[in-house]
């Protein structure tokens, strides 16, 4: 297992050492930048550096319209305080979003010009609207999709480094794209990740603490999302203040603060996207309403039926794409040992398979079925494997 290497120097010095190394070897350069502590951080220092160099780098946001004011107000104050240094990619072009508060849009989609007039807010002029302005921009593209497709398009075939703000102590999955042992990096260095074609990915801040992000702040007297501010003000801990669209699966649980922090944001958000209000209700619950920590079955119920019967109460399309993740499930598992079908319970990790699993998912409206170890389509993609699912469902005789 990777451990940790201590370098001698403090964050603030190994993140100078990284930036010079991107600038020194990297012709083409750009951040990517949300609003938040981690990115604005990172946009600071990384922005000097060009400004002292005199080259330009590109900074690209993209928004995602459901999103705090005081968010988008400060993406503005940075556009404008590194006007000098920067390609300004601002973002606001019509994208799916995963909308995990309802099964009755478990998608949405951000800028939709057909919903215009119930836009949370407008676009900044600034603002890319224009779909022709990348020739590999579909309508309705995921934004899964979109940034390595921007960063492939913004190298122009030349070597390329987006700078990321990720830290490893924010999470499992972030420490594991720092110190993955299989991935390509550039020189051997860790805190890189090729991520196609001539891009890399760089995070010069992976090692700093959020205390390192607020000293920074302080020490240096550089703006930063008056966001936090209140959500410190609303009860929330340094650890807890995550910024990000609102409807995510994780996210949801956020969904609360709107009301408290930005009444006038939020009563948009609600007429915005289907769920919302409910997600701000029970996000934070555990049971059965969002599928959070412990679930339980109806009485007279196996795991299996009670699978069944959500699968049922759901509107016609959801759970027919909930069904083709189920029959892949268990196609996958009949093939590998469970002939006769998998366990009614078991344990709720991947390490074997159970009805019980599958309901979490239904629960948890888990689009994806990431807790059955699927991963997200393109969005281009999608049709042809609904078409080539119906065969296999027919074939299989499953579900």
């Amino acid at each position: 297992m990777p451990t940790k290497k201590v370098l001698g120097k403090n964050v603030f010095v190994a993140a100078i050492d990284r930036v010079n190394y991107i600038f020194d070897n990297f012709p083409k350069i750009y951040v990517s930048f949300s609003g938040g502590k981690d990115s604005s951080v990172m946009t600071h220092i990384v922005a000097s550096e060009a400004r002292r160099r005199g080259v330009k780098i590109g900074l690209l946001c993209v928004d995602l319209e459901a999103q705090y004011r005081l968010t988008m107000d400060h993406v503005a104050e940075m556009y404008e305080m590194y006007a000098d240094v920067i390609e300004p990619y601002w973002v606001a072009l019509p994208l799916n979003l995963r909308n995990a508060v309802s099964q009755y849009m478990p998608q949405w989609k951000c800028w939709d010009v057909e919903k215009a007039d119930s836009w949370v807010r407008n676009p900044p002029k600034i603002a890319i609207t224009e779909t022709h302005k990348f020739p590999f921009f579909h309508d309705g593209m995921e934004f899964e999709e979109f940034v390595p497709a921007f960063g492939k398009w913004y190298s122009e075939g030349k070597p390329c480094a987006c700078f990321v703000g990720i830290r490893s102590d924010e999470s499992l999955n972030r420490w594991r794209t720092i110190s993955g042992g299989r991935k390509q990096m550039s020189d051997g260095h860790k805190w890189t990740t090729w991520i196609g074609d001539s891009v890399f990915n760089a995070y010069p801040i992976y090692d700093w603490k959020t205390e390192d992000l607020w000293t920074f702040s302080g020490k240096t007297g550089l703006p930063y999302n008056k966001l936090y501010d209140r959500m410190y003000q609303a009860g929330l801990t340094l650890h807890q203040m995550r910024i990000c669209q609102p409807y995510g699966d994780d996210q949801r649980k956020g969904l609360w603060l709107f009301h408290i922090i930005e009444p006038e944001t939020w009563g948009k958000v609600i007429a915005r996207v289907n769920g919302a209000n409910q997600g701000a209700l029970y996000a934070q619950e555990s049971g059965n309403v969002l599928g959070n920590r412990i679930i339980n079955k109806p009485d007279n119920h196996t795991w299996k039926s009670f699978a069944f019967m959500l699968l049922d109460s759901m509107p016609d399309k959801t759970g027919d794409h909930y069904k083709d993740k189920i029959a892949v499930f268990l196609k996958w598992y009949s093939d590998r040992g469970y002939e006769r079908g998998i366990p009614d319970d078991g344990p709720m990790d991947k390490s074997a398979p159970c009805w019980k699993r599958v309901c979490k998912a239904l629960l948890r409206n888990d689009y994806w079925c990431k807790g059955l170890s699927f991963g997200q389509h393109k969005s281009e993609a999608y049709e042809k494997y609904k078409k080539l699912m119906r065969k296999r469902r027919s074939e299989w005789g499953i579900i």
